[in-house]
């Protein structure tokens, strides 16, 4: 009981660690969906 543990900083690495997870799971989904995305505006663009 004499000594306590700094836990000032946990809720901020928390967060940083939650937005990196978002931010990766983004990308992967736009490096799977981007080429399809362009298709789609390039067919509309086309059809305009």
């Amino acid at each position: 009981m004499l000594y306590f543990k700094k836990e000032t900083g946990q809720g901020l690495v928390e967060y940083a660690l939650i937005l990196v997870l978002v931010a990766v799971v983004v990308i992967v989904i736009l490096a799977l969906l981007g080429p399809a995305i362009g298709n789609v505006f390039s067919t509309i663009l086309e059809n305009i």
